[in-house]
């Protein structure tokens, strides 16, 4: 049974992994990108769907972490650079959607959230669109290596990792969703169907220069 004194000794550290978690989630990223032009393009369903996507990779990264990837990513080298490299081709293949989107016609003045909702191809497939492009995102696997390293001590029992796992993979995903919410706002698609071009050229640009920095940077 977990102790009051238990919980004191370990807690702040657990929330110092939480507080990390939501500087990470703060700055922009593939992820946070990703989703602004799922969102903004296909309308809040895609973009829930997406947003879930990324919160069960940050689960599974996140169980993974504690279970000892960080041992194997310093054991196996090539590990590393395997996922460098399934990362910069996902992110190389998001920004060809990006600039496909940036030259087709813009969204038309009558068309509504709720049509660009019924345009969506399907939840399943934003679902694993937002999970592949969070499992080979190197930045969330190291991102993740930190939080465990500041809250889950040599020592710690085993339920200080799970409240560090649990409680960020709920963070990451109910701040994801927060985000699909306020990207898919009727003022937020009304920005986007007048510079959907230039959005969508940007975020083409970003993924680009990313996805090239991840496969020739060692």
């Amino acid at each position: 049974m977990i102790s009051f004194s238990e919980i004191g000794q370990y807690l702040p550290g657990i929330l110092l992994s939480y507080a990390a978690l939501l500087v990470g989630l703060i700055s922009p990223g593939p992820a946070l990108l990703g989703l602004m032009g799922v969102s903004l393009d296909q309308g809040r369903r895609a973009g829930q769907h997406f947003a879930l996507g990324i919160g069960t990779g940050s689960f599974s990264i996140g169980l993974l972490t504690l279970t000892g990837l960080s041992a194997v990513l310093a054991t196996y080298a090539d590990a590393m650079t395997a996922i460098r490299i399934f990362g910069g081709l996902y992110l190389l293949w998001m920004s060809y959607r990006a600039f496909r989107t940036a030259f087709r016609n813009a969204p038309s003045a009558q068309t509504s959230a709720a049509a660009l909702d019924a345009a969506q191809i399907s939840g399943r497939g934003y679902y694993f669109r937002g999970l592949g492009l969070h499992l080979t995102n190197p930045k969330a696997i190291l991102t993740w290596i930190a939080i465990i390293s500041i809250g889950f001590q040599e020592g710690a029992p085993l339920w200080v990792g799970a409240a560090i796992v649990i409680g960020c993979g709920l963070i990451s995903t109910s701040t994801h969703l927060l985000y699909a919410t306020a990207f898919s706002t009727a003022p937020a698609i009304s920005i986007y169907r007048r510079a959907a071009s230039w959005i969508n050229g940007l975020l083409g640009v970003f993924f680009a220069a990313v996805g090239i920095r991840l496969l020739f940077n060692r």
